[in-house]
């Protein structure tokens, strides 16, 4: 028995001996440091950096040094480029970097530039950031964004296509097709009907569905109508190209052949005719009509959209 205890003795010393030495480790490792930011801040790096390409940003809300949540309230420049001491100490061609860098051949790494910006902008429309297209293809903030300008050409309606067309190069084709969403013109703008920064919706678009979003200008098309019809409901790009097209309404197809798509069976197509007979295309056996002119199908069906007529089953009023 007194062996027993003298055994639990030695282990129970040898225990807190163990933890002692541990706790007396952790203290001893050094504590970390917090950055060290210019006592000064931006009228430090304005020293330098005086030139209005960079100081114009004091013009803007990020300049607003009685707004506590803007990077002038804080730490100035370093707000956003990071605690610099090397940079700051350091001339010449050695000349430090700063730690973070948004533009130029030795730019960050697009997650460290974005963190900074999250760090403020992380509500309201760019909620759904982490996970976007954008996001997965390694966009950053500052490819899209100048904070150094005085009005943030990407903000404006009339500038904002250009930069986005960067990218999107398809998109400026279709804009410039006879029959197009007024966006070159300034009248509409991309962030019109995308939210860039992430969203619910296919595509980008700001609601949750393709149809949601056109019904936002488009509202006499909402419906619901005493007669659907179905490819409406479904999907306004069923027969709509919204970034242009060369036929008329940004249809993506000239009708009657667009309509064809859906109404024909195999007792019109074998006699090259539309619709039971209604008419022939060029080399049909059926008789041409004036279903092939102008307006085709519209020139009856004028409410193609829907109707709320109690006749309207065939859209035709």
């Amino acid at each position: 028995m007194i062996f027993k205890k003298l055994v639990i003795g030695l282990a129970s010393g040898l225990a807190i001996t163990l933890g002692a030495t541990i706790a007396q480790a952790a203290d001893d490792s050094p504590a970390p440091t917090a950055p060290l930011y210019a006592a000064k801040g931006d009228q430090t790096c304005l020293k330098c950096h005086d030139d209005e390409k960079v100081s114009v940003i004091l013009k803007t809300p990020h300049g607003v040094k009685t707004d506590v949540r803007t990077p002038a309230a804080n730490h100035g420049c370093e707000s956003c480029h990071g605690a610099s001491p090397e940079h700051i100490a350091s001339k010449g061609k050695d000349k430090a970097p700063t730690a973070v860098r948004f533009s130029g051949p030795n730019a960050s790494p697009v997650a460290e530039r974005n963190a900074v910006c999250l760090t403020c902008h992380e509500n309201g429309n760019r909620m759904n950031w982490q996970g976007s297209q954008h996001a997965a293809n390694d966009v950053a903030c500052s490819s899209c964004h100048t904070v150094h300008a005085k009005k943030d050409p990407i903000l404006v309606k009339t500038t904002q296509p250009d930069k986005c067309f960067t990218c999107h190069s398809q998109q400026r084709a279709e804009s410039f097709q006879r029959s197009h969403h007024p966006v070159r013109e300034g009248k509409v703008s991309c962030a019109d009907c995308h939210n860039v920064h992430g969203s619910p919706g296919p595509k980008l678009v700001k609601e949750f569905t393709i149809n949601e979003t056109c019904y936002n200008c488009h509202a006499e098309k909402r419906g619901p109508m005493l007669f659907e019809h179905e490819p409406v409901r479904e999907n306004c790009d069923n027969c709509h190209t919204p970034h242009g097209s060369s036929q008329a309404a940004m249809l993506t197809e000239r009708q009657p052949y667009l309509c064809s798509g859906c109404h024909s069976d195999s007792t019109s197509a074998s006699s090259g005719s539309f619709f039971g007979g209604h008419g022939s295309l060029p080399g049909g056996t059926a008789g041409v009509s004036n279903i092939m002119n102008n307006r085709s199908c519209l020139n009856c069906h004028s409410q193609i959209h829907g109707s709320n007529s109690s006749r309207g089953e065939g859209f035709l009023r």
